[in-house]
C-alpha cells in the first residue's frame, strides 16, 4: 500500500463545496468610488442570479476606497474554511469552491498565485484600488468579468456580471453557434454580451482603471518513461498529488460515502480513499445481476469496508411517461447554469445545503487522456477528424458568419499536435465550460470533493503523454500502488486497454488456474433513452418551439425547416439544442417561470417499459 503518512494532514473543518457567489467592482477612475447605485443593484439582482430560497442566502461585503467585493452563500450553518470573505491588511479574499489546505486562504490573501495550490477553487480579492481573480487549471470554478464606462466587473455568475456593466440582457447572438453545435461553449465567450470566461490557469487584474489577464499555458506533457522504474516513479508522483487531494475530507464528521461502479474511476477513488486512511462506505445502485453491483461486492470485500446496494424500485411496466416540458428544461438550465448547457441535460434540482462528505469518479476521464480516451481510431486523419467536428459539425446548417467565427476558434486547436489537443480540449472546455455550468445544479446541495479536478494533481496528470493515459496503464498502475488488493479483480465492459493484446503473465496464469476470474464483465445495455428517442408528441413540442427566424444570426432558417420537416428528429440532441437558444433569444424570463406547462407524455417503446 502507498504509504500515507508521506502526506502532512491538516486540520480541517467542512470544506466541501456550496453555492458561492461572488462579485467584485472597481471603478475606473481612481477616486471615484464605486457608484452605491450599482452596489444596490448587485445587490438586488441575487435573487436573479442564485437559484436557491432567498431565505437560505448569507451575504457579506468588503469596501475599499474604489473596490467593492461581494459574496453570498446557502451554506447556512455549516462552518466552512476559509470563511466567506477572509479580511487583513486594507485587503479581502473570498474563495469559491475548496482548498485542499484551508490555510492557503491566507496565502491567497497575501497575493499568492493559485498555480502551486491544491483544491477545486476560483478565488477573488480586492484591495485599496485594485481587484483581481484567479482560475485553477481546469476553471471548474468559473470566473466571468466586463466592464462598462464606469467600472470593471468580475463575478462567478455571468449573469450578474452583465447586469452591473448593462442595462437589460443582451444576447450574444454569434457566440451562441457552439451552444447549438455542441451544447456547450468551446470558447471564453458566454450568452451574454460583453462578458467573457476568464481562461484556465489565468489570473485578472485590475488596478489604476487597466484590466490585464495573464494565462499560463497548461503543462506539456513529457514523454513516456523509457524503463520501469521511471514509469513507477511518475506513477507515484500522481498518486502523491491525489493522496494530497482528499485530505479536505480526513476530519469529515461521518466516512465518506462513496459512489462506487464496476468502472475505472471509482474503483481508484477507493483505492486513493483506503491509501490515504480516511474513513469511507460505499454504495452502489443496482440489481443483484448488474456487472456494477457484482464487482463492487468484490471490491468491498478485498477492502473490507461497508457497502449498501440500493435496488431501483420495481414498478409496473408502463407504456409511457411523464417528462417536465422542454420549455421548463430550459428556465432551469438558463437559470441555473446560465444559459451555458442545452436543456437536452438534466440538472441536478434543488436540495438544501448538507456537508455530509460524498465522492465518485466523475471526470476521471482527465487521468485517461481527455476527449482522447474515448477515440478508438488513433491515425493522424481520424484525430484531425475529431477535432474539426467539435467546432466545425453541420455546418451546411450554419450561417456564413457562424462558420466563419467557427473557423477562427478551431484555429488554434487544428494547428496542435492532435493527440494533446483532444487531451486539452477536454480540460479546458468540457470541464472549463460544460462541468462548470451543469455543477452549479449540484453545488446548491453540496457537492462531493473531487480529487480528479484538483489543481495540482490535473497539473501532474497533463504532464504525462497522452497516449501513455490513453493505454490506461497509469490508471492501472494507480490502483495497485495505492491498494494492491484490487489487482486482479474485474472490470465492467472491457479489459484495461494496455493489456487488451498483450499475452498473459506467468502470474496471471497460474492465477487464472487457482481461482478463475474474469478480466472484464460485459456492460448490460444502456437502456431507452426518451431525450435521444423522443417519440412523436415530444419531436412535435420540439419542433413547434424552433423559431428558425429568431435563430437566423446564426443558422439558417431554410435549413432549419428542412430538418424539422423530417418524420423523425434524426438528431435529437441538435434539436434540444437549437431548442434551448431559440427560447433564450425568444426573450424566456430569467427571473420567473413562464406559464404552468402540462408535463409531455412520452410513449415508451415495446419492452423496453
Amino acid at each position: 500500500m502507498y504509504d500515507a503518512g508521506t502526506v502532512s494532514m491538516q486540520n480541517t473543518v467542512g470544506p466541501f463545496h456550496a453555492m458561492r457567489v461572488y462579485l467584485g467592482l472597481i471603478a475606473k477612475r481612481a477616486g471615484s468610488g464605486v457608484p452605491e447605485a450599482l452596489v444596490t443593484k448587485a445587490r438586488n439582482s441575487i435573487g436573479e442570479v442564485f437559484p436557491v430560497p432567498a431565505d437560505t442566502v448569507t451575504s457579506a461585503i468588503w469596501r475599499g476606497p474604489d473596490a467593492v467585493l461581494l459574496a453570498w452563500s446557502n451554506e447556512g450553518d455549516a462552518h466552512r474554511n476559509p470563511g466567506l470573505l477572509l479580511e487583513a491588511n486594507g485587503h479581502a479574499v473570498g474563495v469559491n469552491g475548496y482548498l485542499a489546505d484551508p490555510a492557503d486562504g491566507a496565502r491567497l490573501l497575501a497575493g499568492d498565485h493559485a498555480d502551486t495550490l491544491g483544491g477545486c477553487f476560483a478565488a477573488f480579492r480586492a484591495g485599496a484600488g485594485e481587484l483581481s481573480a484567479m482560475t485553477t487549471v481546469t476553471r471548474a470554478c468559473p470566473v466571468f468579468y466586463a466592464e462598462s464606462d464606469e467600472i470593471h466587473a468580475v463575478g462567478s455568475r455571468a449573469l450578474q456580471v452583465h447586469l452591473v456593466t448593462r442595462e437589460g440582457v443582451r444576447w450574444n447572438a454569434l457566440g451562441l453557434q457552439s451552444m447549438i453545435r455542441q451544447g456547450y461553449f468551446l470558447s471564453d465567450e458566454t450568452p451574454f454580451e460583453g462578458v467573457s470566461a476568464l481562461p484556465p490557469s489565468s489570473e485578472l487584474l485590475v488596478r489604476n482603471g487597466i484590466r490585464v489577464v495573464k494565462t499560463e499555458a497548461l503543462p506539456r506533457a513529457e514523454a513516456v518513461p523509457g524503463d520501469a522504474r521511471l514509469k513507477r516513479a511518475a506513477v507515484e508522483a500522481l498518486a502523491g498529488a491525489l493522496l494530497a487531494a482528499v485530505e479536505p475530507v480526513r476530519n469529515a464528521s461521518e466516512p465518506v460515502n462513496l459512489a462506487l461502479t464496476g468502472g475505472r474511476d471509482s474503483r481508484l477513488m477507493a483505492a486513493l480513499l483506503h491509501a490515504a486512511r480516511i474513513p469511507f462506505r460505499a454504495t452502489t445502485n443496482g440489481l443483484d445481476d448488474h456487472p456494477d453491483v457484482i464487482i463492487a461486492r468484490q471490491i468491498a470485500r478485498s477492502l473490507r469496508i461497508e457497502h449498501t446496494v440500493i435496488a431501483p424500485k420495481q414498478t409496473e411496466k408502463k407504456d409511457a411517461i411523464l417528462v417536465d416540458h422542454p420549455l421548463m428544461r430550459t428556465l432551469e438550465t438558463l437559470r441555473t447554469c446560465e444559459g451555458m448547457t442545452s436543456a437536452y441535460e438534466s440538472i441536478v434540482g434543488y436540495l438544501p445545503y448538507s456537508p455530509k462528505p460524498t465522492m465518485n469518479g466523475q471526470s476521471g476521464e482527465i487521468l485517461r487522456g481527455g476527449f482522447l480516451y474515448s477515440q478508438g481510431n488513433l491515425a493522424p486523419k481520424a484525430l484531425t477528424r475529431r477535432v474539426d467536428a467539435f467546432f466545425l459539425k453541420d455546418d451546411a446548417l450554419f450561417t456564413d458568419e457562424a462558420n466563419a467565427h467557427a473557423r477562427e476558434l478551431a484555429a488554434p486547436w487544428q494547428a496542435m499536435d492532435q493527440c494533446g489537443a483532444l487531451d486539452h480540449l477536454y480540460v479546458t472546455h468540457r470541464v472549463g465550460r460544460w462541468h462548470a455550468s451543469a455543477r452549479a445544479g449540484s453545488l446548491r446541495r453540496g457537492d462531493p470533493v473531487q480529487p480528479f479536478l484538483d489543481n495540482r494533481v490535473v497539473r501532474v496528470a497533463l504532464g504525462l503523454d497522452p497516449l501513455w493515459r490513453h493505454s490506461e496503464e497509469v490508471v492501472h498502475d494507480l490502483i495497485g500502488t495505492l491498494a494492491p488488493k484490487l489487482r486482479g479483480l474485474p472490470l465492467e465492459g472491457g479489459p484495461w486497454r494496455f493489456r487488451k493484446d498483450l499475452p498473459p503473465t506467468f502470474a496471471q496464469r497460474l492465477r487464472s488456474r487457482i481461482r478463475p476470474v474474469p478480466e472484464a464483465v460485459a456492460k448490460k445495455g444502456g437502456g431507452w433513452n426518451w431525450r435521444t428517442s423522443p417519440g412523436p408528441v415530444l419531436s412535435a413540442v420540439l419542433r413547434d418551439g424552433i423559431d428558425p427566424d429568431v435563430l437566423s444570426a446564426i443558422v439558417r432558417p431554410d435549413a432549419v425547416k428542412t430538418m424539422l420537416d423530417a418524420p423523425e428528429l434524426k438528431q435529437p440532441a441538435l434539436a434540444w439544442n437549437l431548442y434551448t437558444v431559440s427560447a433564450m433569444l425568444n426573450g424566456l424570463n430569467l427571473d420567473g417561470e413562464p406559464v404552468a406547462l402540462e408535463p409531455i407524455r412520452v410513449t415508451v417503446p415495446n419492452g423496453t417499459g
